[in-house]
């Protein structure tokens, strides 16, 4: 099928670019949150990060604010402990922490670190960030996950979060690709259990061509020196893959019909069934594609957990 082209490009990022810089400045107060300063560091950055898509003739993204407020809190977790990392205290992915804060959308995550010989005053935190955001942009192949990340063309939103604690200042940009309205669905359910998940496509020039169902163990908080190690995330290996109902008397090549039905033009519904015995948590991804000519891309993180 189509919607196999190259699916697995999409779900692993590019390894953490670390950056640290040595530079001169004021005692600054111990504080993590940029409450007076971070909205008009956002705007900053998205004029930033629209400007460069713009030159590479993508379209602009537009703030989120759940992406904001997931980011920031991620940014600053990482600035108060020192470490770098996509992964969380609690061992949380990126898709993870959007999902349970209440997002459904396909997300990926970029970070950043910029530590100090000195304590950094807060009005020097906006140059800290279109500094490490620069060096993400300007990142050349094959290390350039964060380059593509900023410049994918699914993307349509964006949350910065910035943090300053003494010598540290994280950034953590969460980008958003937002293409489904989800129906309300479960957050917990027991091991194998069923459910339905359904939602609808926004815009009818894309078509729904399958979902991919992940699952995970429960995550469990890392060590800290696991934490200090930039490294790359990425869904579980091996989802059940489903794929669209097909007209009566037709098979795929593996005999099966499919499970995906359309009920009306942009919606569909399939059954969930969460087959381990064990608790954890799925990740429903669906993927959409806007021609046969173009390749699919995921537009959903939607997590469940069994317990």
């Amino acid at each position: 099928m189509a919607r196999e082209i190259n699916r697995r490009q999409f779900l692993s990022t590019a390894a953490l670019s670390t950056l640290a810089m040595t530079v001169g400045a004021k005692l600054a107060p111990g504080t993590t949150r940029l409450d007076g300063e971070a909205s008009e560091i956002r705007q900053q950055l998205l004029k930033l990060v629209n400007r460069e898509r713009s030159e590479a003739g993508l379209s602009s993204l537009k703030l989120d604010g759940l992406a904001n407020d997931v980011a920031e809190l991620h940014a600053v977790e990482m600035a108060q402990n020192n470490f770098l990392s996509h992964w969380g205290l609690d061992g949380r992915k990126p898709y993870h922490r959007y999902a349970f804060a209440g997002g459904t959308e396909a997300t990926a995550e970029n970070d950043s670190a910029m530590d100090h010989s000195a304590p950094v005053a807060s009005d020097e935190v906006a140059a800290d960030a279109i500094r490490m955001h620069q060096s993400m942009h300007a990142e050349v192949p094959p290390d350039d996950g964060h380059r593509k990340t900023i410049l994918s063309p699914q993307n349509t939103h964006v949350g910065f979060g910035i943090a300053l604690r003494g010598l540290h200042v994280r950034l953590c940009e969460v980008y958003v690709a937002r293409y489904v309205s989800v129906d309300p669905y479960p957050l917990i359910k027991q091991p194998q259990s069923r459910f339905i998940f359904s939602g609808r496509v926004l815009d009818t020039d894309y078509s729904v061509q399958g979902v991919d169902v992940f699952f995970e163990p429960p995550p469990s908080p890392p060590p800290m020196r696991w934490l200090q190690i930039p490294r790359s995330y990425s869904l579980p290996e091996n989802p059940e893959s489903l794929s669209p109902k097909l007209p009566p008397n037709t098979f795929y090549d593996d005999g099966t019909i499919g499970t995906i039905e359309f009920p009306s033009p942009g919606r569909f519904r399939v059954p969930i069934y969460l087959s381990k015995k064990q608790p954890g948590i799925y990740t429903l991804v669906v993927w959409l594609q806007r021609s046969e000519k173009t390749e699919p891309f995921p537009a959903t993180h939607v997590c469940v957990r069994a317990e």
